[in-house]
């Protein structure tokens, strides 16, 4: 089956199951000159989480998530975005290998769509895989911007050539809504508390923290478990599911009643070694691509291994054809995340040229009723403290001295992960990595892509209040 025809079976499944909300829009071939391949259109929509539960947000298209954006690997496309809100905007597209001009990122020189008007450009797509759209703009204390809002979507760069031997083709992100300041945050699904912690320090800080960002609401795409239709299957199909916490507060735990998860890919590329998992791990902004064989008849919950969040909303019923019962939920069997199962020992990777050392620690209520974040003993910015030059081969050391686990993301940039807490790996490409409690990730890459780069936490909040840094090129 090629990917073409797997296209159509998968708008038509979700058409069947109510996931035609999140609609797919592919490259015209041939598009009237003058038009863009693509319009994003920033406007207020309202989300229907359930028939009770109306969220008003900011989003694209008429929608939050946005439109899924297919693209074609290394083919020239022109976007326009348009901005009919009162307050600038930025479309970031993380994963992808492309200029900072168009990267949609402030730090790096990307110019603001203003109020009320627009801004047209080019850029080529890729590397192939599972990339996302979403809002960069920054929040700090206001909680309907930036990555709070309903500015995100996928994007799918097609390869050139791709089987796509699959039943149904799915696009689920994981999403909260409507955030609010807490002093108290518990992460049941962040298990990495329960790990090594070689980076803690001997005297912990011990003043009062600063708010943090919360959430009590939930959905997968833009319904909340029980509303909406399910996902329906048939015995004997395989389904290829994109997944994407698109999460600006919270890293997310999520399993498959009844069923196993074949991970073929981590943030969009293919890994070494895939394997079969209960349960899935994702840090805000990471993606997984998985396969899985339905082959347990019966109505299943697809959502939050944390009940509280799953009964909040974070989960879709998964129905097998002529079964009619309720939805069951079995809690799949606890054990940590572990990246480097997907990794491969046979893996001959470049050896570093240059090591970069980050140490990341919070200041509890050092920004007044917020946290400070430092990067190296300082926020942000760094001013030509990380200079690369073009062509060598880096190791990036992160140690988090925090009692939080960082989605870390180094925009236009691939990286290879190479240690997470003293365990080696090789051959897992990745964007986003999560530095574990008190812990310590390395990853490798190569200086190829000239230009302002940022370096960041993926959770909104800290990135506003200091945990970012530019790289730079000599």
């Amino acid at each position: 089956m090629k990917r073409r025809d797997l296209l159509k079976i998968g708008a038509l499944a979700a058409a069947q199951s109510g996931f035609s909300r999140v609609p797919l829009l592919g490259q015209q071939p041939a598009p009237p000159a003058g038009k863009a391949d693509y319009t994003l259109r920033i406007a207020p929509v309202t989300v229907e989480l359930d028939r009770s539960h109306i969220v008003s947000t900011i989003g694209y298209n008429g929608t939050a998530p946005g439109p899924v954006l297919r693209m074609r690997d290394g083919r020239p496309v022109t976007v326009e975005v348009v901005n009919d809100t009162d307050t600038p905007e930025l479309v970031h597209w993380h994963g992808m290998l492309i200029p900072p001009e168009v990267d949609g990122t402030e730090e790096e020189g990307s110019p603001f769509v203003p109020p009320h008007g627009r801004h047209r450009f080019q850029l080529t797509p890729g590397p192939a895989g599972s990339r996302w759209y979403h809002s960069h703009a920054m929040a700090m204390d206001d909680l309907h911007k930036g990555a709070f809002t309903g500015q995100f979507g996928f994007v799918y760069v097609d390869p050139a050539s791709d089987p796509g031997r699959y039943d149904q083709e799915l696009f689920l992100a994981l999403r909260d809504w409507e955030p609010f300041f807490t002093a108290t945050m518990e992460d049941d699904d962040d298990d990495s508390h329960n790990g090594l912690t070689p980076e803690k320090p001997a005297t912990l800080n011990t003043d009062p923290n600063g708010l943090e960002v919360g959430s009590m609401t939930y959905s997968i795409n833009d319904k909340a478990l029980g509303s909406g239709e399910p996902i329906r299957v048939r015995e004997g199909q395989r389904l290829l599911i994109h997944f994407l916490n698109a999460s600006a507060i919270e890293n997310r735990r999520i399993a498959l009643a009844g069923h196993k998860m074949k991970v073929i890919a981590l943030d969009g590329n293919p890994v070494p070694t895939p394997q079969m998992v209960d349960s899935l791990f994702l840090g805000a902004g990471e993606r997984a691509d998985v396969v899985v064989e339905m082959t347990q008849p019966g109505v299943w919950i697809l959502g939050s291994t944390e009940k509280m969040v799953r009964d909040s909303g974070l989960g879709v019923v998964v129905e097998y054809a002529g079964q009619h019962r309720q939805p069951q939920w079995i809690d799949p069997p606890k054990a940590p995340w572990d990246y480097t199962i997907f990794g491969s020992a046979a893996t001959k990777s470049p050896e570093p040229q240059r090591t970069i050392e980050t140490v990341f620690e919070k200041i509890p209520g050092g920004a007044g009723k917020f946290n400070t974040w430092l990067v190296n003993g300082k926020p942000y910015p760094h001013n030509r403290e990380f200079v690369l030059e073009k062509g060598v081969r880096y190791r990036l050391i992160m140690r988090n001295r925090s009692d939080d686990a960082h989605p870390m993301h180094l925009h236009r940039h691939l990286w290879e992960l190479v240690e997470i807490n003293g365990k080696r790996t090789a051959g897992i490409m990745k964007d986003t990595v999560v530095v574990p409690y008190f812990g310590r990730a390395v990853v490798d890459f190569t200086a190829d892509q000239p230009g302002l780069s940022l370096f960041h936490c993926h959770i909104q909040q800290h990135m506003d209040y200091g945990f970012k840094a530019l790289f730079r090129y000599a």
